[in-house]
């Protein structure tokens, strides 16, 4: 069964998910567990893309905006890992073993790697339902790493807003 559980986690709603459901594996198989975190340039968190752009026309503009996203950088960081070793308390309080690492980068091939060079049985992360052009333009951690881990792959769905339902009104105005 599983014993080394690599369970990518994010500070949001379907990190806590996915954070319960390694938990409740690895209590039922006995199994450690590695935290994952990767911060990537590409997350809807992260750096100001304009605070980057090094052509600016006004150096000293450019300046005070590199300063402020460089320290929202170091706030995020220090945020994300205050996560992570409050969720590794809360797997040691449950009599589990757990360590936790924050790295930086492409999530996807991060979480392969670090699954690979782990020797992990599996690896547990979250997926925010994006299909068709959103999964193209917004990229698709939990399919990358579907397709390119070495070992099992269990993704948990994020909570999707409910569709709302259509009336009776509704129905027969379409029927008709």
């Amino acid at each position: 069964m599983f014993k080394k559980i690599l369970v990518a986690v994010e500070n949001n709603q379907i990190g806590n998910l996915v954070f319960d459901e390694a938990l409740a594996l690895a209590k039922a198989t006995n199994a450690g567990l590695m935290l994952v975190h990767v911060m990537s340039p590409y997350s809807d968190r992260t750096i100001n893309p304009i605070s980057m752009d090094t052509y600016s026309f006004y150096p000293a503009i450019h300046s005070e905006a590199l300063t402020q996203t460089l320290k929202q950088w170091d706030g995020l960081k220090q945020e994300s890992i205050d996560f992570l070793n409050f969720l590794c308390k809360v797997a040691n309080s449950e009599g589990l073993t757990a360590e936790f690492t924050q790295n930086f980068g492409d999530p996807g091939r991060i979480i392969c790697e670090m699954a690979r060079n782990w020797q992990a049985d599996v690896i547990i992360l979250g997926r925010r339902g994006h299909a068709g052009l959103s999964e193209f333009f917004l990229g698709s951690v939990s399919n990358y790493v579907l397709h390119h881990a070495h070992c099992s792959v269990l993704a948990i769905q994020g909570l999707i807003p409910a569709v709302k339902n259509v009336s009776e009104t509704e129905q027969q105005v379409v029927m008709s």
